[in-house]
Order: C-alpha cells, then sequence, then structure tokens
C-alpha cells in the first residue's frame, strides 16, 4: 500500500463506472471516497479489482486532503501504532536538531488506559512513557492531564477514541485545547494521535458531530483496526496521516520491486493482501449507510441490555454502551457472596466469554465485567446471555463468601499482564 498517494494528469477520474452482467443496470461509484449508499454484492464484487482504502479512510476522518494523505495497511492496530510513534518521534528529531537543541531524550504521554503496543513502543525505541494515572472516577486520560506531563522533549499525546479498559471515548477535543492553550504558553507544539483501533469504525456514522479526528487540527494521525469494528478477519490495521509533512519523508522507504518503484512505510514486508481487499469489499459494498447501520444496531443491542443488567440489582454500571457498543459493570458494594470473577467463571460453563479484571494503578481496588457487542450479536443473543447470567447469580447467591479473587481471571488486559491486541 502507497504510504504517499501521488496524482498526475494520468490519474483516473473521481468516478468508477460499472457495467454489471445480465440484468444488472450499469452504475458509477466514487473511487476513493466511501460511497454514501450500499451497494449490490455483485456488484461490489465485480469492482474490487484495486484498492485505495487509505483515501476513504482518510475522507471519512476529515483530512483536509484525502485524496493526498499519506497512510499504509498493517497487520493490525499494534503495528499502526508503532508506525504512528515512529513518525511522532522522527518528527521531534527534525525539529530539535534544526534548532540545534538535543534530541536525545524524548517522551510520550498517554493513560494508563492505552493498549500494552504502546509501552512496547516506548521502550523498543527507546521513549519514556509518561502514563497518567487514574484518579477517582476518571478512568482516562482528560485535557490537563496530559499537558501537565508535557515539555520541550514530548514528541506527542496519545488519545484512545475507545479506551481499552470500559470502552469510553476520551476526551480528544479536551486534550487538544489543553495542548492549544500550552503551545501558547511555552511554545511547545505537541501533536495529537488517536489510537482509533475500535471506536475509528464507530464514531464516523454513530456520532458524526463528534470531533475527534482531523477536523483538529493538532491531531497528526491516526489508527484502526480493520478487524475489529471495520468488519473483516483478524490480521488488518491502518494508519493514516492528515498531511505528507506529518509523516518525514526519511521514514518511507522506496522500493525497486517487481518491476516498478514501490513507497512502503511497515515494520514487516511481506503479508497476505486478502485482508485489504475484503476492507475494500466491505467499504463499497455497505458503504457510509451500511456501516452506520451495522454500527448503530451494535450500539442499541448494547444498550438494550445494559438497561437489563441494571434492573437485575447487584451491579452498577461504569459503562453502558453509549460511545463504543461496550459495557462494563462492577458489583454494588452490598454485594458479599461472590465477585465479578465468579460470575465470569460462571458463564463460561454456559459457554459465554465475559472477561473479568481489575483496574490498574490508583484503581486496583475496581474489579469489572466487560461486555463487547459486534456485529452478529443481535437483541436475541442479549436475551440469552441475560438468562444464563440470570441462573448463574441465582446460583452465585448462595456462596457465603466469593470464591475466586483476581488470581483467576484469564484476561489479561491493559497495564500490567497485558495481552497483545
Amino acid at each position: 500500500m502507497s504510504s504517499h498517494p501521488e496524482h498526475d494528469r494520468d490519474s483516473p477520474g473521481p468516478e468508477l463506472a460499472v457495467n454489471p452482467l445480465f440484468t444488472r443496470e450499469p452504475i458509477r461509484i466514487p473511487r476513493d471516497r466511501l460511497p454514501r449508499n450500499e451497494l449490490d454484492p455483485q456488484a461490489a464484487y465485480q469492482v474490487v479489482h484495486d484498492v485505495r482504502c487509505v483515501r476513504m479512510l482518510a475522507g471519512l476522518w476529515h483530512a483536509p486532503d484525502a485524496g493526498r494523505a499519506p497512510g499504509c495497511s498493517t497487520s493490525g492496530s499494534s503495528e499502526a501504532c508503532m508506525l504512528g510513534g515512529l513518525a511522532l518521534k522522527r518528527r521531534w528529531q527534525h525539529t530539535h536538531r534544526a534548532a540545534g537543541r538535543p534530541a536525545d531524550r524524548p517522551n510520550i504521554v498517554m493513560g494508563v488506559n492505552t493498549q500494552v503496543c504502546w509501552q512496547k513502543f516506548a521502550n523498543y525505541w527507546d521513549v519514556e512513557a509518561r502514563l497518567v494515572p487514574m484518579e477517582g472516577d476518571r478512568f482516562h486520560l482528560s485535557g490537563p492531564a496530559a499537558a501537565q506531563r508535557c515539555d520541550e522533549n514530548t514528541i506527542g499525546v496519545v488519545a484512545i477514541l475507545g479506551s481499552t479498559f470500559d470502552g469510553s471515548y476520551e476526551p480528544v477535543g479536551n486534550i487538544c485545547a489543553a495542548l492549544d492553550e500550552l503551545h501558547g504558553r511555552t511554545g511547545w507544539d505537541i501533536p495529537v494521535h488517536v489510537d482509533a483501533a475500535s471506536g475509528g469504525m464507530v464514531a464516523p456514522f454513530c456520532d458524526p458531530e463528534l470531533a475527534w479526528d482531523f477536523r483538529l487540527p493538532r491531531v497528526a494521525s491516526i489508527n484502526v483496526s480493520g478487524h475489529k469494528y471495520g468488519l473483516v478477519s483478524p490480521g488488518l490495521g491502518w494508519a493514516v496521516w492528515r498531511a505528507a509533512d506529518a509523516l518525514p519523508e526519511d521514514l518511507v522507504f522506496r522500493v525497486n520491486y517487481l518491476g516498478g518503484e514501490m513507497p512502503t512505510f511497515a515494520l514487516t514486508f511481506s503479508r497476505p493482501g486478502s485482508h485489504v481487499v475484503a476492507q475494500y469489499y466491505n467499504f463499497l459494498r455497505l458503504g457510509f449507510d451500511g456501516y452506520r447501520r451495522v454500527q448503530c444496531y451494535s450500539r442499541e443491542v448494547a444498550r438494550g441490555l445494559a438497561d437489563r443488567i441494571a434492573e437485575l440489582g447487584p451491579f452498577r454500571l461504569l459503562t453502558r454502551g453509549d460511545e463504543l457498543p461496550v459495557l462494563t459493570v462492577a458489583l454494588r458494594e452490598d454485594v458479599t457472596a461472590y465477585s465479578v470473577f465468579d460470575v465470569s467463571l460462571e458463564l463460561r460453563k454456559s459457554g459465554w466469554i465475559v472477561p473479568a479484571y481489575t483496574f490498574p494503578e490508583n484503581r486496583t481496588d475496581l474489579a469489572v465485567l466487560r461486555i463487547v457487542v459486534r456485529n452478529g450479536f443481535s437483541h436475541d443473543l442479549a436475551g440469552l446471555l441475560l438468562s444464563d447470567l440470570r441462573r448463574a447469580l441465582s446460583r452465585l447467591e448462595r456462596q457465603a463468601a466469593p470464591v475466586h479473587g483476581s488470581e483467576s481471571a484469564s484476561f489479561a488486559h491493559g497495564a500490567g499482564r497485558r495481552a497483545d491486541r
């Protein structure tokens, strides 16, 4: 996938003419933008002969010039985050060296709720990770907390659109505003990378008025997982930069390979292209309205399930599917016969994988269950889960005290002992 899309006077037009065989009428669809409406499956299949997903994502996320916004496919969001972090570090190094300042002590600011790949990035590429702890009922990064930990050596701030721990959106606009104010006071011009692994394919469709993307000038880059809410099978991620100057040219390799020069920015080289083709097919087949239908239905299921779980009595909801279709619940303080770990293991007997885990530093006292709703999880399945949950609770209520604690958790999440995405 090209990292720096290049145009010339021989470039194809903005629309692609399709003349399906047999009974279907000729149609025209946008070549590089997410179509507004859904497309017939056979017509979409016929069109999938070239891949320009980066431009579609750049347009979806409001890049100033979507046709020229650089980007690339990756093996997943972890690689995409690494590339976003590398671009932040290299830009910072160029700026400092050009000004005659030392460029050997970079740091990056993020919440403790970030996915482990960001701590990997900091470790592997010698960047100090400044983790903002949770505080009281603030479970993710805020603008003031981020700005407080920045200095002239901060290469960027990572904001999460869909927090690893509870599915809530971090306030990207608030974070950018705090960094704008910091820039005015100190001259430190600190960019933001948005890790939108999940939310990047939810917010544009369900929260179109929310400014979290390239509409905010301080947002330099965004990543997303194709295999989460992008609706393709595991093994695909995307990284997009707002403009060519956000991705330093010296990070891009131009390889003379198989008869042509191919610009590439990746940690890997050869990998299957089927995931990219599947993503492009989904973009054409579903279009904006189709993705909105799928994601808003998932949110509707999550909200309905959250309301019904709240009615059961033992639980208090931390999130209820209002942002990502994810609900996170803790037990009320007066529930002493069982733990969330007991609930998780009891549900596993019925075939449900509902992870239980504790929050990180400053809130390790908080243990929760998390339910993720994605395409295919219907209202009927939500009803079955609720029925099994009721039966599980009726058995657990006969206990005298909790049997399992955090040591029995089968889900390593977020900070500490964590699983990769």
